[in-house]
C-alpha cells in the first residue's frame, strides 16, 4: 500500500545560503508592486490617449464618411459594432478636443434624415432649451448622473488594449509567482516584447489572426469528417495490441476520442494519420483504405497546414518589409516636402538641416495645437485658412514637393533666363 502513495518531494537549501529563500521572497514582492505600479501608470497615462484616438477615429468616420448614420459597419467589424454604442452617449466626446462634432453631423444630414432620428441616434437634447437639473443628491443622484453606456464603452476599448492586457497578465503572473515560482518564467517573453526584432515574430501570429483563427476551424471540420468516416469503416485499424494481460489499445472505440486521436496524432503525424495506425496489408478494403490516409495527407498536412504556415510567414515579411519602408523613407525623404536627401544634400546646409530646422514635423505639429487652443475669432488670414483646410481634412498647406531653396533655385533660374 505505502508503494502507492505519492512521494513527498523536497527541495534542500544548505545552511550557509539560507538567506536565499528571504532574497527571492522580497525580490518576488518587489516584482509584483513594480509590475502593479506599471499596470496603474498605463491606465493613468496611455489608455486616456487611446481613448482620445478612438474617439477621434469614431468622430471623424461620423463627419466625413457617414458611419452610423447614412451607413453601417461591415457585419464582421466588431470594433465598429461596439464604437456604435457610444455614439447616443450624452457625453461622447470626453477626450477628443472637437465637441461641437455632432452639432455639425446633425447639421450636415438634417436635409436627407429627419430631426429627431438624428437627434435619438447621435444622444442629443431634441430641443435646444438645455434640460433642468435634477435636484437630487446623494448616492443614487450620482449614480444617475453618470453616462454608463459611454463608460461601458471606455472599458470595452481599454480591456481590448494589447499593452493593457499584457501588463495586466504580467501582473497577474507576478502574483501568481509569489506562490509558485513557476508562473516568473512567462515574463521571460517580455524579452522578445522589448526588443522591436523580435516583436515583430510575434505580431507576425496576430497579424492575419481572423484568417489563422478561421483556417483552424476548418482544419478542425476536414477532421471531423475523417473522424466519422475512421470511425464507421476503418475501426479496426485503431485497435492496437497490448502487453500481456493488458486490454487491446482502443484510439476510436466512441466518437470523442476517435476525434481528439485525429486532430492530435493525426494533424501532428508527417506522413498523416497513416503514421500512427495499423497498416492496411492483406485487409478486405486495403484500396479504400490507402486512398483515405493519402486523401488525409494531402489535404491537412499539404495544404491547410502549409496555409497556416504561409499565412505567418507571409505576415511577418510583410511586417518586416513594412518597418523596412518606412525607415528608408524617413531616411531619404523629407516628410513634409518629400524632397530627396540626393537633392538636398547637393545644396548648402544639407538635408540634416533642412528636415531638423526648415521641414521640422513637431514645428508643424505645435502650430496645428496653437490652432485648436486658440480663439477662432483671434484668427489672421494665414491661421484662418490653415484652420479651415484642416477642418476639411485637407493638406494641400503642407508644401509637397516644394521648399524655400528650390523656390529660391527657380526665381533664379527665371531671372537667368
Amino acid at each position: 500500500g505505502g508503494e502507492d502513495e505519492d512521494i513527498e518531494e523536497y527541495i534542500h537549501v544548505e545552511e550557509q545560503f539560507y538567506y536565499l529563500e528571504y532574497i527571492i521572497s522580497i525580490l518576488g514582492i518587489i516584482h509584483a508592486l513594480l509590475s502593479f505600479c506599471m499596470l496603474i501608470a498605463y491606465y493613468n497615462l496611455k489608455i486616456p490617449l487611446a481613448i482620445f484616438k478612438r474617439e477621434k477615429e469614431v468622430a471623424r468616420k461620423m463627419e466625413f464618411d457617414g458611419i452610423y448614420i447614412s451607413e453601417q459597419p461591415e457585419d464582421d467589424n466588431l470594433k465598429g459594432h461596439w464604437d456604435k454604442l457610444v455614439i447616443s452617449a450624452k457625453s461622447f466626446p470626453v477626450n477628443y478636443w472637437d465637441k461641437f462634432v455632432k452639432k455639425r453631423v446633425r447639421e450636415k444630414y438634417s436635409e436627407t434624415f429627419e430631426f429627431d432620428a438624428l437627434c435619438e441616434i447621435l444622444g442629443m437634447e431634441k430641443s435646444a432649451i438645455p434640460s433642468e437639473k435634477s435636484e437630487e443628491t446623494g448616492i443614487i443622484a450620482t449614480l444617475k448622473s453618470i453616462d454608463w453606456r459611454y463608460q461601458l464603452w471606455k472599458i470595452g476599448v481599454t480591456v481590448t488594449d494589447n499593452t493593457f492586457l499584457y501588463l495586466l497578465f504580467y501582473f497577474i503572473f507576478s502574483v501568481l509567482g509569489n506562490y509558485n515560482y513557476f508562473f516568473f518564467a512567462a515574463h521571460l517573453i517580455d524579452v522578445a516584447v522589448g526588443v522591436p526584432a523580435l516583436r515583430i515574430i510575434l505580431q507576425a501570429i496576430t497579424y492575419n489572426g481572423k484568417e489563422l483563427v478561421l483556417t483552424v476551424g476548418l482544419l478542425s471540420i476536414v477532421c471531423y469528417i475523417y473522424t466519422v468516416l475512421a470511425f464507421n469503416f476503418f475501426r479496426e485499424f485503431y485497435v492496437a495490441e497490448g502487453e500481456e494481460g493488458e486490454d487491446p489499445d482502443q484510439k476510436c472505440h466512441d466518437m470523442f476520442t476517435c476525434f481528439v486521436f485525429h486532430l492530435y496524432q493525426g494533424v501532428r503525424a508527417g506522413g498523416g494519420i497513416g503514421d500512427v495506425i495499423e497498416p492496411p496489408d492483406g485487409a478486405d478494403n486495403e484500396f479504400v483504405r490507402i486512398f483515405f490516409d493519402i486523401s488525409f495527407f494531402l489535404f491537412i498536412i499539404v495544404i491547410l497546414l502549409a496555409i497556416i504556415q504561409g499565412f505567418i510567414i507571409d505576415a511577418f515579411g510583410a511586417l518586416r518589409d513594412q518597418l523596412q519602408g518606412v525607415e528608408d523613407e524617413l531616411s531619404n525623404n523629407c516628410f513634409i516636402c518629400g524632397i530627396g536627401k540626393d537633392y538636398l544634400d547637393g545644396i548648402p546646409h544639407g538635408f540634416d538641416i533642412h528636415v531638423q530646422k526648415e521641414h521640422n514635423l513637431a514645428n508643424y505639429l505645435f502650430f496645428l495645437m496653437y490652432l485648436i487652443n486658440k480663439d477662432e475669432n483671434d484668427y489672421t488670414g494665414q491661421e484662418t485658412y490653415v484652420w479651415n483646410m484642416y477642418q476639411e481634412r485637407c493638406w494641400d498647406f503642407f508644401p509637397a514637393g516644394d521648399c524655400f531653396r528650390k523656390q529660391y533655385e527657380s526665381e533664379l533660374g527665371g531671372g537667368g533666363g
